[in-house]
């Protein structure tokens, strides 16, 4: 299957992230490229493109822009896809993981796991979304949508 060999955030509108939100996109970006599945499908009269593929993520408008371009730099996709779905779902993560750096800092292990484990959950809850909604316009593994549903939610923060 096909990959993401390079993948830039558009975040050029956004405020300057804290060093938790830095963190979650670096571990993201360094985790999507160590391994991921993504992979464009076949349409009606278009030869299928084949990747590796160099992905730049970017919110435009309320919408979710996948701009997908080949190794070589031509243009291999573009989708767009609402906001609306991810609304609560990133609403509830970044709760959470306000939480869950709060508690690192401040309570025991064993309530850390517990915030920890809701916020894995929620996460979850944001891949199955993504999962569905790139459904028909790219093919891509459930650890792949974890990781780009973080990516989304850095993207989200501030915005």
């Amino acid at each position: 299957m096909s990959h993401l060999s390079n993948i830039q955030l558009d975040d050029r509108n956004l405020p300057l992230p804290t060093p938790e939100i830095e963190q979650e996109r670096k571990v993201a970006i360094f985790d999507l490229l160590e391994k991921n599945t993504f992979e464009l499908p076949e349409r009606a009269n278009k030869e299928k493109p084949e990747g590796p593929f160099h992905l730049l993520l970017a919110i435009k408008d309320k919408r979710l822009i996948f701009d997908l371009a080949g190794a070589e730099g031509g243009k291999a996709a573009e989708f767009h896809l609402s906001l609306s779905p991810f609304k609560q779902v990133v609403k509830d993560y970044w709760s959470i993981c306000e939480s869950y750096y709060d508690a690192v800092k401040n309570l025991p292990p064993g309530q850390i796991e517990t915030i920890d484990m809701a916020r894995r959950g929620i996460h979850n809850e944001g891949a199955r979304i993504l999962l569905e909604r790139l459904d028909g316009k790219a093919v891509i593994d459930y650890d792949t949508s974890r990781r780009l549903f973080t990516l989304i939610c850095v993207l989200h923060f501030g915005g």
